[in-house]
């Protein structure tokens, strides 16, 4: 049971981490670009991010919260499998990328919004679609990792 709660726990984060930007990048914004004019778009699309990044905040943390309490509960850092390894390095990228949007891509959008800056607030979600696609190819990776690299 002590690793059953925390698995159940990283999974429900990482589902919630990897089909959230799935779903921003091919349901929420390309339905704003066919909806809403830039101004309003871009208005939605940051109110959006800010309510979907507390999420993503929260699960980033607790996957590598829970992450460790399962390497910790098998024994430690010795033996590793080869894909918990992986999923530790794409984690710890993936982390970096979210990290880099929230503290200066994301926040400099927020402010472009605020001023009705549109041209430079549409240049920095653009940038922000860019580096959640990356991060949604390596989540991605690492669901197939979990998966294939147990199967093996």
């Amino acid at each position: 049971m002590s690793y059953a709660i925390p698995l159940f726990i990283h999974l429900l984060c990482a589902a919630f981490w990897v089909g959230g930007m799935a779903t921003m990048h091919f349901a929420v914004r390309p339905s704003a670009v066919a909806t809403l004019e830039p101004p309003l778009r871009l208005r939605m699309m940051a109110a959006t991010l800010r309510r979907f990044f507390v999420g993503v905040d929260a699960s980033v943390t607790l996957l590598f919260v829970t992450g460790m309490a399962m390497i910790l509960s098998t024994g430690g850092f010795r033996g590793l499998h080869w894909r918990i390894e992986a999923m530790m390095s794409i984690a710890i990228v993936m982390a970096a990328i979210y990290v880099y949007i929230r503290a200066s891509v994301f926040k400099a959008m927020r402010r472009a919004v605020e001023e009705s800056a549109w041209p430079v607030a549409a240049a920095r979600l653009n940038t922000v679609r860019k580096l959640v696609m990356v991060n949604l190819v390596l989540g991605v990776i690492v669901f197939g990792v979990a998966t294939v690299g147990r199967a093996s």
